[in-house]
């Protein structure tokens, strides 16, 4: 089956799934729902998965962007949702998604130098000796680092106030780009995807058993039907509006917390890790991206529209003060050159009420609120395999599971086979384009060897080669290939989820979207009068981005553009490394 999505391929889906019966319809394209589909599709099984919005619009492009086992989950003794976590780390690193996840090492700080270094040194440890449980490890060891060794590392930092660190490994990712290519991957496998569709009912025969669902295609204003054995609700944050269309009362209860991160240029703060430190509200993260630092995240309740959470500036203040409390020379406001919100899907105490069989895990619950629909919530990015494995193991029933058995683990996403070889080729890239050999390690972090098809565009036009107006990190090329490949309908799919220039450039990448919107207009036909109107609509949403109740609105810093770091191109620039150099256990930020 073809990998490609885009406008023509979605409408061949909404015509295959509306003229058939689908042993399983997923409902939501975040990262859980996009497993999931994967999940299915690799067993063999028919599979259909809508999308109200834009694949990984909703919680899944708005997440931390790690992947991690969760040290703080040692402290209450969780140790095996830390030891799945850590395993499934390990497997997105070799084997799932080598060119996507990037082992990135990350400093703990410590303030007393004898007893909070054997309190948390014991917990690294542990943290670390779990990964052995699974075989070898996918990133090195930790390491103890004394006033100096933690200088060295991170010169930002104040030593004054601090009596050392421990450095350890976790890793990164792009949480937006995981999951379309999650989706693609299972068009590979027959899945069958539309985005832009929202579930307006579910449709249920005369038992009260749910046999599919009435979809909105919000492109066209059409509904059509798709009939399905199974239905599968990974709605997220929306799991109770989406279970309430079922006529039943029970089922699974979400609260949705809010978390914000903001972005800072890489030159503000000197370092070659991450950072990692505990406040008295959350986990406090530093996270190397691409020339700048992912500062993040809070964690406060959220009541207000799930489509639009907002980064306030209380949000903003607080995370500016506790990175602050590490600092040598103090961030302002004005460093601030990008803000995003996300929601938490956080599972009520007693959720099991109501429902007629459960699986329950401190981390994600899977429930059937009426017969045909499952229903799966909680969870966390880094586990999003195993979520999407037990909810199609709880649909088909143990029975079936067993004759068709989950194959994810064994699975690699697309671009990732033959990785090491389009590594290998990474000075003839850099030669034949007279890219700097950052952008072409950038390049293949992004794509694997599906580079090769963003290559192809640009041998038919060269021109697409060159950068994008006010975004220099991207290129013209990758624009058309999220039209032609990836399934981007709209400006704001490009700006926020196929690149990420709305979150690293100031004012959400103003300056690059006259020509982003050319670009997609080119391919999607737009006239002038619909180019313009996705730009005002862009940019009318960016003019809101920050107004929370009862707060004053973020105002996004403005300036010069943000241009990569000039790190990039050093051994120790962390989030430039690719899959090749780790592939081993070893990586760059040694």
């Amino acid at each position: 089956m073809s990998s490609i999505l885009n406008a023509q391929t979605r409408q061949q889906a909404i015509e295959t799934v509306s003229d058939s019966t689908l042993d399983v319809l997923v409902i939501g394209g975040g990262v859980t729902g996009a497993g999931i589909a994967l999940d299915a599709a690799t067993r063999g099984l028919k599979v259909g998965i809508v999308e109200a919005d834009d694949w990984a619009s909703g919680t899944s492009s708005w997440s931390s962007k790690l992947l991690h086992g969760g040290l703080r989950y040692l402290e209450m003794l969780d140790f095996v949702l830390v030891h799945e976590a850590i395993l499934e780390r390990n497997l997105l690193l070799r084997v799932i998604a080598p060119h996507l996840a990037v082992p990135v090492p990350f400093i703990y700080p410590l303030h007393r130098a004898v007893t909070e270094r054997a309190y948390v040194g014991s917990g690294i440890t542990l943290y670390d000796s779990m990964a052995w449980l699974g075989g070898m490890p996918a990133v090195p060891g930790h390491r103890h680092l004394t006033k100096r060794g933690l200088h060295e590392l991170f010169p930002g930092l104040d030593e004054n106030r601090l009596a050392g660190g421990i450095r350890y490994y976790d890793a990164r990712i792009d949480d937006a780009r995981l999951v379309s290519t999650l989706v693609r991957t299972a068009a590979h496998f027959g899945a069958r995807a539309v985005n832009r569709a929202k579930v307006t009912a579910l449709i249920t025969d005369e038992f009260d058993r749910v046999r599919g669902a009435e979809v909105l295609d919000r492109e066209s204003g059409k509904t059509f039907t798709v009939r399905a054995k199974n239905v599968i609700n990974a709605t997220g944050v929306w799991t109770e509006q989406t279970e309430a269309l079922s006529g039943t009362s029970g089922g699974l209860k979400v609260l949705a917390s809010k978390g914000v991160h903001i972005v800072v240029p890489r030159e503000r703060i000197p370092g070659h890790a991450g950072i990692i430190s505990q406040t008295e509200k959350s986990v406090l993260f530093v996270i190397p991206w691409k020339g700048r630092w992912i500062i993040g995240t809070t964690d406060t309740p959220y009541t207000g529209d799930y489509a639009k959470p907002v980064a306030t500036e209380e949000d903003i203040a607080y995370l500016i003060d506790h990175v602050n409390e590490l600092l040598a020379d103090p961030i302002s406001r004005e460093d601030v050159v990008g803000t995003y919100a996300g929601l938490r899907p956080l599972l009520q105490p007693g959720t099991k009420a109501g429902t007629a069989s459960t699986k329950v895990s401190r981390e994600h619950t899977v429930a059937s609120p009426a017969p045909g629909l499952t229903v799966i919530a909680g969870g966390k990015l880094t586990t999003y395999r195993v979520m999407a494995e037990d909810a199609v193991n709880f649909a088909l029933g143990p029975s079936k599971a067993r004759k068709k058995p989950s194959r994810t683990k064994q699975t690699p996403l697309l671009g990732a086979r033959g990785l090491d070889a389009i590594t290998a080729k990474r000075a003839e890239i850099s030669r034949i384009h007279g890219w700097p050999m950052w952008r072409v390690n950038r390049l293949i972090n992004r794509y694997g060897t599906l580079l090769y098809d963003v290559l192809e565009l640009i041998g038919v036009e060269p021109e697409l080669s060159d950068e994008i107006d006010g975004a220099p990190g991207y290129l013209q090329a990758e624009v058309v290939y999220a039209v032609t490949n990836e399934g981007a309908l709209h400006l704001d799919d490009v700006m926020e989820r196929r690149t990420r220039i709305s979150i690293e450039y100031p004012d959400r990448g103003a300056a690059a979207v006259d020509q982003v919107s050319h670009l997609m207009a080119a391919q999607l036909g737009w006239g002038e009068r619909q180019r313009l109107a996705e730009v005002d609509g862009y940019l009318a949403e960016t003019a809101h981005t920050g107004i929370g109740d009862d707060q004053e609105p973020v105002v996004h810093a403005s300036g010069d553009d943000v241009a990569p770091a000039s790190d990039e191109t050093a051994p120790e620039a962390v989030e430039e490394s690719v899959a090749g150099d780790h592939a081993d256990g070893r990586s760059a930020g040694r």
